[in-house]
């Protein structure tokens, strides 16, 4: 059974990106939200096996969204997604739960990497 993923980024052009890549490698997006507060709604009503969280985004960020998913389901498996030069946020990121981050602009072998890396 193909594992479940949920893209959640407030760029339509990115998620766009991501699930490209995902559906070409036989993930199954179940869920694309625009920012944390849809991330952590989209998270209870579909149980994703993995979350892309981006960071940077209206509303509520990416942290902030990863720790309600986190408080919700302990076992959440969520990859930040960094632009550069946000390495600090990253590392709040890890700090509060996160499995592993992507940089863009993204590069396909190091999104399959990353998400492989986290499930398995």
């Amino acid at each position: 059974m193909s594992k479940r993923v949920l893209i959640v980024d407030d760029a339509a052009f990115m998620r766009m990106m991501i699930k490209d890549i995902l559906t070409k490698n036989g993930y199954d997006v179940v869920g694309e939200a625009g920012d944390g507060q849809e991330a952590v709604e989209q998270y209870k009503e579909h149980t994703p096996d993995l979350v892309t969280m981006d960071i940077t985004m209206p509303e509520k960020d990416g942290i902030s969204a990863l720790k309600d998913i986190r408080q919700y389901d302990p076992n959440a498996k969520i990859i930040m997604c960094s632009a550069m030069g946000q390495q600090a946020m990253v590392i709040d990121a890890i700090q509060a739960g996160a499995k592993d981050f992507i940089v863009k602009p993204f590069q396909a072998d190091r999104v399959l990497d990353a998400i492989s890396k986290t499930l398995s």
